[in-house]
């Protein structure tokens, strides 16, 4: 397996979604420098990026949106097998232009406080996170809301 670092130009393909242990993860779409140099039938290149960063992830997943194109900094992890996308662990994020409009489709992130959930209208359950991305719970319902954000302060004291 071969690691390099490096910074790459793209546009973030989906939502960045929240991921295991405070981290963020999104594909990210890489068109060449010169369109001119590959084929026209060419298809792009897709990179998966993760963090850990919390000051990142923070921005991940509340400023970052499908379409905005961004400069991530990381090491590179060429994939062990042809057709798998590259892996990059990303250590810097800087926004270079923002897409025009938000959008919204089947899923909807909203804010409880510190907190923050995440409706898809294909169904009732509702994942929890805190705003730095930290994974709460899933709850059953939007009713069931409040509940779980309330068990979650009093095992850890209320810090988000």
């Amino acid at each position: 397996m071969t690691t390099k670092h490096c910074t790459v130009d793209g546009w973030v393909d989906a939502p960045p979604a929240p991921g295991p242990r405070g981290t963020a993860t999104f594909d990210l779409v890489v068109r060449p420098d010169d369109p001119d140099s590959v084929a026209k039938d060419a298809p792009d290149t897709i990179v998966s990026c993760t963090s850990k960063a919390a000051r990142i992830t923070h921005e991940l997943l509340n400023g970052i949106q499908p379409s905005d194109l961004v400069r991530v900094t990381g090491t590179l992890v060429q994939p062990s097998s042809p057709g798998e996308p590259a892996r990059l662990t990303v250590d810097a994020l800087e926004v270079l232009d923002t897409a025009l409009v938000p959008i919204l489709r089947d899923m909807v992130m909203d804010r409880y406080g510190d907190y923050c959930v995440v409706f898809n209208a294909d169904s009732d359950a509702v994942p929890v996170f805190t705003a730095l991305g930290q994974w709460v719970g899933e709850a059953d319902n939007p009713d069931a809301i409040a509940t779980l954000i309330d068990i979650h302060e009093r095992v850890n004291g209320g810090d988000a």
